[in-house]
């Protein structure tokens, strides 16, 4: 989905990454159709370094033979993701297991307490939620314990600052931000003749294709400029109290 990886060099980056201090790797099946994880996996068996990582994954994505990706978030899904990430990930527990995304066919409550009973056989440690709202955090808050939640954060995705925020710092949650550079566009090495191949979710993503894709880039252009005015960056606003 993002142009493939050399398997080598992503285990030595993972190891490179824990001995810089790094201690959260964070993955799920569905990157790579379980081959992330069974990177992840490899990376932290050699040497003994499963104990020195806070290992998470997620939950909740099915796929077909041809590729094709839909939701499912039921109690009969999760039990056999659960044991499929066991084995690939080379542990016996995962510290941090996330529902992906929120399915609208299975019930909140349902999926809430298959991942209550997971934790309470001691395989998962801590459970979370990825992409939720905190309406449907709320839900689920009435049927099982919740820890953290993971939206898409960034200096031009802000939204979560209206409510996701707020939430999860009057309940205590921990907030695992993802899309820190907004899959490439914030990086500055994107520019508008950038043509993306083969799988690359890119080619897909609304981001990148126009008006959107050129108001990005005229952001990132603003962006830059201010902070060579200003080496501080922009200013961000800061979540209500």
């Amino acid at each position: 989905m993002w142009g493939g990886t050399n398997d080598d060099n992503a285990v030595r980056t993972i190891q490179h990454a824990l001995e810089q201090g790094i201690n959260l790797v964070d993955t799920a099946p569905v990157y790579g159709f379980g081959h992330s994880e069974e990177i992840v996996g490899k990376a932290l068996a050699e040497g003994g370094r499963r104990d020195r990582a806070v290992l998470a994954t997620k939950v909740g994505i099915e796929w077909t033979k041809d590729g094709k990706v839909f939701r499912n978030s039921s109690p009969a899904r999760i039990r056999k993701e659960l044991e499929d990430s066991l084995r690939r990930l080379q542990t016996d527990r995962i510290d941090l297991y996330q529902v992906h995304w929120p399915d609208n066919k299975v019930p909140i409550a349902e999926t809430a307490e298959a991942l209550a009973q997971l934790q309470r056989e001691g395989k998962i440690l801590e459970i979370g939620v990825s992409n939720f709202s905190p309406e449907q955090m709320a839900v689920w808050q009435k049927n099982a314990p919740l820890h953290s939640v993971q939206p898409p954060y960034n200096i031009v995705e802000r939204e979560i600052e209206k409510d996701v925020l707020p939430y999860a710092q009057s309940h205590g949650l921990m907030v695992l931000a993802y899309g820190a550079i907004c899959r490439g566009l914030l990086s500055g090495k994107i520019t508008a003749k950038r043509e993306f191949q083969g799988d690359d979710l890119r080619r897909i993503d609304p981001k990148f294709q126009e008006p959107r894709f050129s108001q990005y880039l005229n952001a990132v252009d603003q962006i830059l400029a201010e902070t060579i005015k200003d080496p501080a960056g922009p200013e961000f606003m800061a979540p209500p109290e």
